[in-house]
């Protein structure tokens, strides 16, 4: 058994050295939306959304939706490592009247409407929402989550350390 520490100091413990990830990860892959996980999946003690994937929930309603099912299949004292950026650090004017005319139309500023494209592939178009810190703890109250605390860079991209909020009865 191989140990190492993570960046947090928490020993992982390895019990397959030597064993081929690349099978394993193969073999235990999912492809599916977000929004399509649920308990059958497993139970977790970490979710991890880096990569600004805090985006992935698409906009405020949804975010709230998963966090609370996401509550459904974790641990009791499970964490979610949610990487989003803040928008209102952006100061280019296009992304500004992009904040505004979303902010006009009952969106939040950072709320995205997008469209992967690669080669002859398409997406179809989809919401990413980036927040703020403060947006984060805004849309994170009631779900069952608080905001223990953040992990910041030199960019205007943080990860938002969230625990089960054990006070909160949902």
């Amino acid at each position: 058994m191989n140990r190492e520490q993570d960046a947090f100091g928490r020993e992982l413990l390895d019990y397959m050295p030597g064993a081929n990830r690349r099978e394993i990860i193969e073999r235990d892959a999912r492809v599916q939306s977000i929004t399509r996980l649920s308990q059958r999946v497993g139970i977790f003690d970490t979710v991890v959304m880096l990569a600004n994937n805090f985006g992935l929930f698409g906009n405020v309603r949804r975010a709230r939706w998963m966090l609370k099912r996401f509550r459904q299949m974790t641990s009791d004292d499970a964490t979610i490592l949610a990487e989003s950026t803040d928008p209102q650090t952006n100061t280019s004017p296009a992304h500004r009247k992009y904040q505004q005319r979303n902010r006009k139309n009952g969106r939040m500023a950072g709320q995205l409407r997008l469209r992967l494209r690669y080669r002859q592939y398409k997406t179809t178009w989809f919401d990413y929402l980036l927040v703020s810190k403060r947006e984060m703890e805004r849309i994170v109250q009631g779900t069952g989550w608080v905001v223990d605390e953040y992990i910041d860079s030199d960019e205007p991209i943080y990860i938002g350390v969230l625990r089960k909020d054990n006070n909160e009865g949902i």
